[in-house]
């Protein structure tokens, strides 16, 4: 028998990255794949904060999350949650903003009930109006002030006012406006490539506090497009004068699975360093959540790297900046066409017309695979190693999953009676096309995501199946993308290139 040796392209052998361990130490992957229950889905515009060591988020769809370690988020249905929520405690109670409350409510328990305490008074002329106030964000100095924060409409920009602090309901000094669009500004346009120079909708404001410094962020372009994405500016006093900062934007990507990152939130997280949460605004029209480490430097600008890859999660790195988790996307495009023979569409037990099998693995959120609804156990094959008629076959460890389900609410406004979703799959992998391992079983899921992210005990494989096993059966089924995350490690030479399934059984 003829032995080929594996030239190692990686430590395959070694699981071990640095002091972190894939397959045990935890990793989150964005979009991140929050609960969701009745009334609540977490459909961006998210607002977080610590309180007594825990995390709460608060989001559009409604409902609010609950963690300890920003990683695991419990659900918890929350009454009244408006649109664009922002909630902060406050001597002993917690008081929430949100679109079109013309006022603050009030709760002794950071999940409600909230009632509201009163409407907005002593009013003073607010450039661009408050006919309808939006995107609220209540900020609580040190010295115990509290500050109201809002944007004007379209291009006015950010407002700021200080609140009573025995009544969050009245403002007590002048309408302080720190800054308008600025067209000089490029990402701050309106287009899918910035081209409307003099059309802007700056929104969510967001106040953090770190050594000294105070940085407002905010928003740009509008979530209808790609490039929605966030800045700041910063400023020594709450109320300014701000000013903008040469590193800008803080957040932006158009291209992949998470895009139009922005609106969202900065909080200290339990390993100290800082995280911003932010919507992720799906080619598709839906949203999700994501999070990020951020880096200050050493002149005070801060930075956030936008990932769509497993990242270790809050506490595993100690240095932000260091240790990478070494996931990469290896399933792009990747459809196992050449298990099968014929057109791509093969690789896919079914599919609908113009919903084809690649559109699962494009990495876009635009497109989508649906089975046929008659298929009651669809299957998706991808070919990890697709090139044809090469000398060498590629063999990959695979270590993660991610899957996004399409269907239901786009944004997934609070009300909805529809039950939440729950789906159910399994993915089995195969060095050979023939004999298969199964490595995620979530046969008996009854948690409802509509993202989904699976470690998976790193193991080589160049085949790799998904099986839906159950889903809701209300609306096709629809799957945005299907990610399998992973590394090369070997190669072993192919002895019949045109032969679209290799006899493996002399690997050594």
């Amino acid at each position: 028998m003829k032995k080929f040796v594996i030239i190692v392209a990686l430590l395959a052998c070694s699981l071990s990255l640095g002091a972190q361990t894939l397959g045990k130490d935890a990793r989150y992957c964005n979009p991140l794949p929050m609960v969701m229950g009745e009334g609540g889905n977490a459909s961006g515009d998210v607002s977080v904060f610590e309180w007594e060591g825990k995390y709460y988020m608060f989001c559009t769809g409604g409902g609010a999350w609950v963690s300890e370690d920003m990683l695991n988020w419990d659900f918890h249905y929350v009454a009244n949650v408006p649109v664009a929520p922002d909630v902060v405690p406050y001597k002993g109670k917690f008081y929430m903003t949100g679109n079109g409350v013309k006022g603050v409510w009030v709760a002794d328990n950071p999940l409600g009930p909230y009632e509201l305490s009163g409407t907005w008074i002593n009013l003073p002329g607010i450039e661009g109006g408050w006919t309808s106030p939006f995107d609220t964000h209540i900020f609580i100095d040190d010295d115990g002030q509290p500050y109201l924060f809002w944007p004007g409409m379209a291009i006015s920009g950010i407002h700021s006012v200080k609140l009573n602090p025995n009544n969050l309901n009245e403002w007590t000094g002048p309408v302080t406006h720190h800054f308008s669009f600025n067209p000089k500004h490029t990402w701050e346009r309106q287009g899918e490539h910035n081209e409307y120079s003099d059309v802007a909708w700056i929104e969510g404001p967001w106040v953090y506090k770190y050594k000294g410094t105070y940085y407002l962020q905010y928003s740009g372009s509008g979530t209808q497009w790609r490039t929605y994405a966030e800045g700041y500016y910063k400023a020594k006093k709450v109320q300014g004068p701000y000013t903008y900062a040469g590193n800008n934007p803080l957040l932006r990507r158009t291209t992949g699975i998470v895009t139009g990152p922005a609106h969202g939130s900065m909080v200290t997280g339990p390993d100290g360093n800082i995280w911003q949460f932010y919507t992720i605004v799906l080619r598709s029209g839906g949203r999700r959540i994501g999070m990020d480490r951020v880096i200050v430097d050493k002149k005070g600008n801060l930075t956030c790297e936008v990932t769509d890859t497993p990242q270790w999660a809050p506490g595993v790195v100690k240095d932000p900046a260091k240790g990478s988790t070494g996931s990469i996307i290896i399933s792009e495009g990747k459809v196992a066409a050449s298990v099968f023979g014929g057109p791509d569409n093969r690789a896919a037990s079914s599919y609908m017309p113009g919903r084809d099998a690649v559109y699962a693995v494009d990495d876009n959120t635009a497109t989508w695979w649906s089975p046929d609804p008659n298929d009651l156990q669809p299957t998706l094959t991808l070919n990890l190693s697709a090139q044809e008629g090469q000398d060498r076959i590629q063999i990959f460890q695979v270590d993660g999953l991610r899957i996004l389900f399409g269907g239901g609410s786009n944004r997934g406004f609070s009300g909805s009676s529809v039950a939440a979703p729950v789906y159910k799959y399994k993915l089995d992998v195969s060095i050979d096309g023939q004999t298969w391992t199964n490595v995620v079983d979530q046969s008996a899921n009854k948690v409802s995501r509509n993202t989904v992210f699976d470690e998976i005990v790193p193991t080589e494989c160049r085949y790799v199946r998904l099986t839906m096993l159950d889903w809701p059966k209300s609306s096709p089924l629809s799957i945005l993308d299907m990610t399998v995350f992973g590394r090369p490690t070997s190669y072993f030479p192919n002895t019949n290139p045109i032969a679209p399934v290799l006899d493996m059984s002399n690997r050594d």
